[in-house]
């Protein structure tokens, strides 16, 4: 389904490679995603749309018979009920291009990765800072 051009290096690039139909539901995702995740930054990679803060979020990606959603394993394991009708392996969700795009699920994955990512963040951030001792009398 791509264009065939050199890697795309922003999002509109990408999205704009994809036939009008699969761009109009790439922009969704997009639109969905940061509105979940309003302070992450947006980036190519992987060759793919992704979301970054404090970390990967989730990237996505239009194929010839889906939009895949990238959102690590844990992401996909907290929604496991959620995804029982799609097809989905350790780190990946499969849509059908054929049935509605569940974009509302879309958003509620994308705000449980931010919250893991911030507390992992911010775990790191506790365990980094030297221990002070008390001062000496």
């Amino acid at each position: 389904m791509r264009d065939g051009s050199a890697a795309h290096n922003t999002i509109d690039k990408y999205i704009a490679s994809f036939p009008v139909e699969i761009q109009e539901i790439l922009q969704r995702i997009r639109e969905t995603v940061r509105a979940a995740a309003p302070e992450a930054q947006e980036a190519i990679k992987y060759g793919m749309p992704t979301l970054v803060l404090k970390g990967n979020l989730v990237h996505f990606a239009a194929f010839t018979n889906h939009i895949g959603l990238y959102p690590t394993p844990s992401g996909i394991e907290h929604f496991q009920a959620d995804l029982s009708d799609f097809e989905v392996s350790k780190g990946t969700i499969r849509f059908p291009l054929d049935r509605p795009i569940p974009y509302e699920l879309i958003g509620r994955i994308t705000e449980f990765r931010v919250t893991e990512n911030l507390e992992r963040a911010a775990a790191k951030g506790k365990t980094k800072q030297p221990h002070r001792s008390a001062p000496a009398h």
